[in-house]
């Protein structure tokens, strides 16, 4: 704990001296407290320092550089995560991708044309990439979803892996987590393209060379060719416990030998 709030700490204060003025500085500083407080109450009229006018105006008015602070955020969480990576064989780099929902009601000018209605929830749906190793799990980068007629979440998805740094990807052995959502052909394609691995969510309908639906499978972890897909999979499966108490049969494919558990476990 002690060396997590050290890196914290340093990072805080690369963060503070961006900011262009004093005034800006405290700002910051205060938004940044309520964080990692972690009490719960990060919103702005939570402040004991600054008041919620005051830090509006920080986020929407004055001028800063936000890509200085996301180039210094991401630089150094590049340089944590190197620095868990052990001798010997490639380490796994877990990428995990979920679509979020930002719920929101009433109408917001700012964001007329991206406030959509998916899954009977209306708001902003964000594609959010999270990077794990070791200790450390981290969002890494995020792209809104638009509505219909727009690259879906998947694409959004595959766009974000495939501009992954170099400086990652080539000290570790990526793994792809994904849900039902992401389990295109298009996406497993991608990321396999990269010499990547995925271990995604998939319908029980999903449909076998022979024609079968892997609904039909009766063993864990075998080797199984799907419609569409130019490479073998590992088929696994789970039961989940929904609200009403009734559990519900789920399919997870890995595209690396791994065993039955193994994918059942991660997916």
């Amino acid at each position: 704990m002690v060396s997590i709030l050290a890196h914290a700490q340093n990072l805080v204060y690369t963060l503070l001296s961006l900011m262009p003025s004093v005034y800006q500085q405290e700002n910051l500083e205060a938004m940044l407290g309520l964080f990692l407080e972690a009490r719960g109450y990060p919103l702005p009229e939570h402040s004991k320092s600054k008041s919620n006018s005051a830090l509006s105006r920080f986020l929407n008015i004055y001028d800063w550089s936000t890509l200085s602070v996301i180039r210094t955020t991401r630089n150094r969480i590049i340089k944590e995560i190197l620095s868990e990576r052990p001798l010997g064989r490639k380490p796994f780099l877990q990428v995990m991708i979920d679509l979020t929902t930002l719920e929101k009601c009433g109408k917001f000018k700012g964001l007329q044309n991206l406030i959509r209605v998916y899954n009977r929830k209306r708001g902003l749906h964000l594609v959010v990439v999270y990077l794990v190793v070791g200790r450390w799990r981290v969002p890494w980068s995020f792209r809104v979803w638009r509505g219909k007629g727009t690259p879906s979440p998947a694409q959004l998805g595959l766009k974000q892996v495939l501009c992954l740094p170099k400086k990652l990807t080539k000290h570790f052995e990526v793994m792809v987590l994904v849900d039902t959502a992401f389990g295109s052909i298009e996406f497993l394609h991608g990321v396999r393209k990269r010499k990547y691995h995925v271990i995604a969510g998939i319908a029980c309908t999903r449909k076998l060379t022979d024609g079968r639906c892997v609904a039909r499978l009766h063993k864990r972890g075998q080797q199984l060719h799907l419609q569409g897909l130019k490479f073998p999979v590992y088929v696994s499966w789970y039961y989940f416990k929904r609200d009403d108490g009734k559990y519900e049969k789920r399919f997870v494919l890995s595209t690396k030998a791994l065993k039955a558990s193994t994918i059942t476990g991660v997916g």
